[in-house]
């Protein structure tokens, strides 16, 4: 399992402040657990992993034995958690550079995550001269940007190969039984597979939103489901509120906000865990960022941001904390060499596995910020492999909810995401916006 360090934090809190919140996230575990809390309706995570039929992973093994060798590149439609999910898990494990090698399994990309005109001109040029198919997530299928995108690109794959051809190469993963993508699926007889009506995006990426394309990747699905469902049977109600890892997390970050730390970096030492930091900004981000409230998720990947933002860390405004998320063993052994010149001075370090060295800038980087006024919070994990990513995605989506709790908000709701919607509805003049586009026009007149 993955460990929590919080020793770090204490020389900046007293130990019966961390009690007292300890015992609001065991409250908020319970709200959870009892479903008596805020957005009770969007719950389906919570038990997902456990719940997660053999039937379905196998469903989509059977889908990767057919697209096996048959396209080169999977295109992922899909925004917000639609999108980051699979992208975090998939950057994590597969090859660094897996679009330079050759690969027997789809190379993931994705589309409908922006509205850049010059991205989806590129894409096009790519997909030209490559066999491709697409996997599209949209619960409701009129969200504009992977709407948008899926128009182009299934135009684009139908020109190509022809419409009967295309169908077997699209896969919608949608509602049940409502919504524009769902008559679209159909009607034009597509594979698809089912995102649950009570998980939200940010929540989705251990139902088919994130399995379904990993899945057709590469990635070990049922490792994925078998470490999640692991962290989830470790932080039930029935764990003591003191061993509940996503609690004492939850617990930890609100009495560090409670002490004016506002801002929150999530830490990574492995460029693959890039986008993971990106799917983890948007789940605290619009679960918690309401009424005024929230801890800013911002994140830095080192060692690189050491050098851009390592002065501000070390000795700017004290107004924030580190998580740092650690990985103990690399997949690969590279060692040091030696140099008769050692005109880099680099000799001294030689015969030590790079990740040592990478292991020693982590250690000194924590010392340094502890020691300049920056609690620290580690997360451990062996090994960076599906099992322990699945530990880390249900260890976070429940922290999550639990700090949303201990807020006082929703976590599971995201009203001020449709404020930049209705004023670009209204700029484009799109129907039932009429009014809007009339106030809308006067004021960029002022």
């Amino acid at each position: 399992m993955i460990s929590l360090d919080l020793n770090n934090i204490y020389a900046f809190i007293d130990n019966e402040e961390f009690d007292t919140f300890l015992s609001g996230a065991g409250e908020s575990l319970k709200l959870l657990h009892n479903s008596t809390g805020k957005g009770n309706d969007y719950l389906g995570w919570l038990n997902l992993p456990e719940k997660t039929d053999k039937k379905l992973l196998d469903a989509i093994d059977g889908l990767a034995d057919e697209f096996q060798n048959e396209i080169e590149l999977l295109v992922v439609i899909g925004i917000g958690g639609s999108y980051l999910g699979t992208r975090a898990v998939g950057d994590a494990l597969n090859h660094s550079f897996s679009h330079l090698l050759p690969n027997d399994k789809p190379q993931l990309i994705f589309a409908g995550q922006n509205l850049s005109q010059d991205y989806l001109y590129d894409l096009l040029e790519v997909l030209e001269n490559k066999t491709y198919g697409i996997v599209v997530v949209s619960k409701s299928g009129t969200t504009t940007e992977p709407a948008l995108a899926f128009r182009i690109l299934k135009q684009h794959l139908e020109k190509r190969i022809g419409k009967e051809a295309s169908q077997k190469k699209i896969i919608a993963i949608t509602d049940s039984s409502k919504g524009a993508l769902r008559k679209m699926a159909d009607e034009e007889n597509y594979r698809s597979f089912i995102i649950p009506d009570d998980v939200g995006g940010r929540f989705s990426v251990l139902s088919p939103v994130g399995l379904v394309p990993l899945g057709l990747s590469g990635v070990n699905i049922h490792e994925l489901i078998r470490g999640a469902t692991e962290m989830a049977e470790k932080s039930g109600l029935s764990i003591p509120i003191n061993e509940n890892l996503p609690a004492m997390y939850a617990a930890a970050r609100n009495v560090l906000y409670s002490k004016g730390k506002l801002i929150e970096l999530l830490v990574n030492y492995e460029p693959g865990l890039h986008y993971f930091s990106e799917w983890w900004k948007q789940l605290f981000g619009e679960s918690e960022g309401k009424e005024n409230k929230g801890i800013f998720p911002a994140s830095v990947d080192f060692t690189s941001d050491l050098h851009s933002m390592g002065q501000y860390l070390q000795e700017g405004k004290r107004n924030l904390f580190e998580t740092v998320i650690s990985v103990k063993e690399n997949r690969h052994s590279l060692l040091v060499p030696g140099d008769d010149n050692d005109l880099d001075g680099l000799n001294y370090i030689s015969s030590k596995p790079i990740g040592e060295v990478n292991k020693m800038a982590e250690l000194g980087t924590l010392l340094a910020h502890v020691e300049g006024g920056v609690p620290n919070i580690r997360l451990s994990a062996d090994k960076l492999d599906a099992y322990h990513l699945g530990q880390l995605v249900y260890f976070f989506e429940k922290a999550c909810a639990i700090s949303g709790y201990i807020l006082g908000v929703n976590p599971f709701d995201q009203p001020g995401v449709e404020a930049y919607k209705r004023n670009m509805f209204a700029l484009l003049g799109k129907p039932g916006f009429e009014k809007e586009t009339e106030i809308m026009k006067k004021h960029i007149q002022k």
